[in-house]
Parts: C-alpha cells; sequence; structure tokens
C-alpha cells in the first residue's frame, strides 16, 4: 500500500509539473531548435524555456507562451562558447559590447596569459598608464578581483572571468630583474596568490618565453601552483618552449601538475618552426600518457597557422633584463646590435627565435604601433618595411621598437595546417582567440588584430566541422562549451540543462563562416542568429542589441 501511495504521488508530482510548465510564462523560450546539449552526444529537437538568467526548462512548450519568442527551426541551439585564452582586457574596457566574440557566439572571455589587470602596484599602474596606446582609459582599480568588478560595473556584453598572471605576481614583488626570488618575497607572491583566488581567480596563468616570466624556475612556478590548488584552481600556461624544446617545455608542465596536484592546460599548442612541426604526434602521446597516469592535462588552440606577439620575441629575453626601459637602451648601442644581429639568425635552444624560426622576414607581418609616424607600416611584412627604410629587416626590427618604444605587435607564419587539423581533433583541447574583441570602428581600426579576433571560433564551425569534416558539429560544440568549463570547475555553466545559466547560442550551420583575413581582419563572422547571455539578448537577427548583462564569473576558490 505504501509503494503504490509513493507512486501515485510520484505522478501526482509529474503531472503537477507538466501543467505548470504548460501554463508558465516565460521571458523567451526558443522553438524548434535542434539541442545540442554540449555534451557531444547526438542533437534533439525540443523547446527552451529561460526565467530571469536560467534555464527554467526544456522540451515541449508548444501550449506555454513568452514575452519573447524565437522560432530556432533550422537552426542549432547550443551553450555559449567559452573563449579559453581572451586577451579583450582592454578592448572591454574601450567598447563592452565584445562585438567580435559575441557574433561568434562566445559568452565567456578568459584572461590571464602570464599577465592579468591585477594585482597591481602603485609603479606598477603608473608603468602601464604611460604604456598605454590606442586604447586609454583610468587604472582605478589594485585587484585582478576589482578590475573584474569594474569590468562588470562597467557594462560587458559577455561574462569575464580570469587566471591570476605568475607574470604580474613576479612583477609585483621582484620587479623585472632576472634573480630568484627570496624566501620572503616568494612568501608575498604566494600570499597575492591566495588573495586572487579568493577573489576569483581561475588559478595561475605563466607566458615563460616573455621576460620577465622567463627568469622564473620551475621551483617557483610550483610554489604558486600548490597556493591555487588549495583552492581548486588551475595551472594554465604558454610554455617555455614552442619549438626547439618543445617536448622538454611540456615536460616541465607536466612536473608542475603532479608536484602541485593541479589540473594544468597549455595554451595555444603548437609546434612553432618548420624544424619542429614532426613533433606534434609525440607532444599528443606524452600528454595522453600523463593523462592516463591520473594528470588532469588539457589544452586549447586558435585555428590558424600564424601566432601573434611583439617583435621583441626575435631577441634573446636577456636583452630585458631590467625590463623594457633596459632593452630599448640595450638596442641603441652599436656593439649590442650586432652581436644581436648574428643571434637573431642563428638557430638556438636558449631562447625561443621567432625571427628564426619564420624562416624568412617575409612572413613577419607588422599589425600594431602606437606612434602615429610608423601607423604607415601597418600590414606590410618585416621584409616591405625593411626594403622601404633602406636597411637590413634585422636593423628596421630593432629600429622599430626604439622608436615605437613598444614591443611593437606582429603576426608570424610558423605553424603547419596538418598539424592544426590533427590538433582539432583531440578530444581533450578546447579554443581560445589569444585576442582582443573588436569592432571594424573607431579606434580598432588603428591597428590590425590577428584575423583570430574576428574568426577563430567561426572558423571551427565553418572550416573545420561543415567543410573539412574533422570532427563532428556535437563534439565541436562540447570543445567549445562543456569541455572549458568543465576543466575551470565552472557551476551552471558550458551546458544546456535547467538550472543552468541561460548563456545560449542559435546559429545557421549551413552559413557559419569566418571572413576576416591578414589583410583584412576587421571583418565579421556571419551565420550567428541570436546570443543570450544570463538569460538577456545581446545578438537578435544577427545583430548587436547593445545589452550588456555579462558577469565577473568567480573561480572555485571565490569566497564571498
Amino acid at each position: 500500500m505504501k509503494k503504490t501511495f509513493i507512486g501515485f504521488a510520484a505522478l501526482l508530482l509529474l503531472f503537477f509539473v507538466s501543467c505548470k510548465q504548460e501554463s508558465q510564462l516565460y521571458d523567451t523560450i526558443i522553438r524548434n531548435g535542434m539541442i545540442y546539449d554540449g555534451n557531444g552526444g547526438e542533437p534533439y529537437k525540443a523547446d527552451i524555456g529561460i526565467i530571469a538568467d536560467t534555464i527554467a526548462f526544456i522540451g515541449d512548450l508548444s501550449k506555454a507562451s513568452a514575452k519573447n519568442d524565437i522560432d530556432a527551426k533550422g537552426n542549432a541551439v547550443a551553450p555559449g562558447f567559452i573563449n579559453m585564452l581572451s586577451w579583450a582586457t582592454q578592448s572591454l574596457i574601450e567598447d563592452g559590447r565584445s562585438q567580435s566574440d559575441i557574433r561568434q557566439g562566445v559568452t565567456l572571455e578568459v584572461m590571464g596569459e602570464g599577465w592579468s589587470m591585477g594585482p597591481l602596484s602603485p609603479s606598477m599602474k603608473e608603468r602601464e598608464q604611460k604604456a598605454q596606446g590606442d586604447i586609454k582609459y583610468k587604472i582605478g582599480w589594485n585587484t585582478l578581483g576589482e578590475y573584474l568588478s569594474f569590468l562588470e560595473k562597467n557594462g560587458v556584453s559577455c561574462n569575464v572571468a580570469s587566471f591570476v598572471g605568475a607574470t604580474t605576481i613576479r612583477d609585483h614583488v621582484i620587479g623585472e630583474d632576472n634573480r630568484e626570488p627570496t624566501a620572503a618575497e616568494l612568501d608575498a607572491m604566494k600570499l597575492l596568490v591566495r588573495q586572487a583566488m579568493e577573489e576569483g581567480a581561475l588559478g595561475v596563468g605563466t607566458s615563460l618565453i616573455y621576460p620577465p616570466a622567463f627568469f622564473a624556475k620551475t621551483e617557483e612556478l610550483i610554489e604558486l601552483c600548490k597556493e591555487a590548488s588549495n583552492y581548486g584552481g588551475s595551472y594554465i600556461s604558454h610554455m617555455r618552449s614552442e619549438g626547439s624544446k618543445l617536448h622538454e617545455a611540456v615536460e616541465e608542465l607536466i612536473t608542475i601538475a603532479k608536484e602541485a596536484n593541479i589540473h594544468a592546460e597549455i595554451y595555444h599548442l603548437k609546434a612553432a618552426g618548420k624544424d619542429n612541426w614532426s613533433k606534434m604526434d609525440s607532444v599528443i602521446r606524452r600528454v595522453e600518457r600523463a593523462r592516463a597516469d591520473g594528470l588532469d592535462i588539457t589544452a586549447d588552440m586558435y585555428t590558424y597557422i600564424a601566432g601573434g606577439t611583439g617583435l621583441t620575441a626575435t631577441m634573446p629575453p636577456a636583452l630585458q633584463d631590467g625590463g623594457f626601459g633596459k632593452l630599448r637602451e640595450r638596442l641603441q648601442d652599436p656593439a649590442i646590435r650586432q652581436q644581436l644581429k648574428n643571434e637573431m639568425n642563428s638557430k638556438t635552444d636558449k631562447w625561443e627565435n621567432f625571427y628564426y624560426a619564420v624562416g624568412t622576414p617575409e612572413n613577419i607581418l607588422v599589425v600594431g604601433f602606437k606612434q602615429d609616424s610608423l601607423k604607415k607600416y601597418i600590414g606590410r611584412s618585416l621584409a616591405a618595411v625593411a626594403k622601404l627604410r633602406g636597411k637590413t629587416p634585422e636593423e628596421t626590427a630593432m629600429d622599430l621598437i626604439v622608436q615605437d618604444s613598444t614591443r611593437v605587435e606582429c603576426i608570424y607564419f610558423l605553424m603547419d595546417e596538418n598539424n592544426v587539423k590533427k590538433q582539432i581533433a583531440i578530444p581533450w583541447l578546447s579554443f581560445g582567440s589569444d585576442e582582443g574583441s573588436y569592432e571594424p570602428a573607431g579606434v580598432f581600426l588603428r591597428f590590425n588584430p590577428h584575423p583570430r579576433a574576428y574568426g577563430n571560433f567561426a572558423r571551427v564551425l565553418g572550416k573545420y566541422v561543415r567543410d573539412e569534416k574533422i570532427i563532428s558539429l556535437q563534439e565541436a560544440i562540447r570543445k567549445l562549451s562543456k569541455l572549458p568549463a568543465t576543466n575551470l570547475k565552472l557551476k551552471k555553466r558550458g551546458e544546456l540543462k535547467p538550472g543552468n545559466y541561460a548563456d545560449i547560442v542559435i546559429f545557421d550551420p549551413a552559413k557559419v563562416k569566418d571572413n576576416a583575413t591578414f589583410e583584412k581582419p576587421h571583418q565579421y563572422s556571419e551565420g550567428m542568429i541570436h546570443v543570450f547571455v544570463n538569460g538577456v539578448q545581446v545578438l537578435k537577427d544577427g545583430e548587436h542589441t547593445g545589452a550588456k548583462p555579462g558577469r565577473f564569473v568567480k573561480g572555485p576558490g571565490w569566497k564571498k
């Protein structure tokens, strides 16, 4: 009798819930779409009901009504995409609409590749203020949490999150000198990591080819990562080498993951330089062995054969001991210039020599300057600029850095397309643009970004899923949503599921494509129709609504 009563009560509850769903007034109903829930399984046809910022129901809502009714027939409905490597740190201050990424379905920007927007000391703030280029803003925050809260208060269309940069931590305590921290300094660095984790940082990020991060020893990084691990955070790294010492760099990351008992991710996995392209298979095998041994190691990538960084990447890190100012002084010394010219043309495993790796200065595009007098060179190769100026490419590189007083933004053609395709198929790999989020207007037209800023995610869905069939659409969506959300230990995001936040994208799989090129990067992708962030529509029929419902998404160590 008791079992019969329980069964009857369950049926009654099911009937009540069903009736409630039919009579419920939703804020938005997305009808008739093909649901790709983020788990990688086969899609299914269903409706989604949204109330406030939450997915309230998935199923048949044919008898329910909503304030906002969307017919998604013939289109894919998926969780919002996560940009695992965003450099929208400044672009979101200039324009919080995040146009180039929202129009690709990105609903969360994850920042912190080595350098983060906090914690900042007074001297760091002063230096950063002076170094600002085309995008200018007042630095009114001190900590990383304060910066992310500033973005939320200022208004952003996307959600935002960040790792705390080990470079920033080191700079805060030690400065830019090439030396190890004292015991007291290391304690101070660890304290800053703890503070960042309690504010909501996702973990510790490094970028180890660049000074002063290059000067940090493995033991220092392990100690910082132990602090993040205590809060459930991750370690994410632009490794010490992606070229001549790629295998050794992977071993360092594995060592840090093991010693600190922490999830570790490789930023923009690649084998850079033709001499290193053959290493990719063994790198993948090594990570998979580590995973089989119980280590939680993943990776992300951008979907192009060219990377983007400063012209300073053609020069030894030792020249930047003491900071950029010291580099600029040294580049004006004739003896150093002659020695540097030789080093730029030499194969080495002591540092990551981008000048040698690209093979020819024709494969280096100059795309960003601070000084207006140099902007005429934007979009030209270093070889072409050298010819116009009547000097060698090596001398031109040195002169441009001195004259612009910046690292000078460049694009380097370093990778192999076959490796790009191979990496896309890796099940533990997600995606990051390694760029800002812009619009083709205003201050953003004063420089050329890498086309990945406008096309990285659409390129996955169009070129590599639909056109080249490297992976299925459901697998691509899993790698754009559920996989990174799981890696980052984010709650209620990355999956279409009742109770989760309503970060939802609707797109046409037959039309989605990237349009940005290296010659003309300021071109939006197409095929994305509607985008919701925290239940608010930020893209409607392919056009931005102007809404800015984005939030600071906290990491697992956040303490209220």
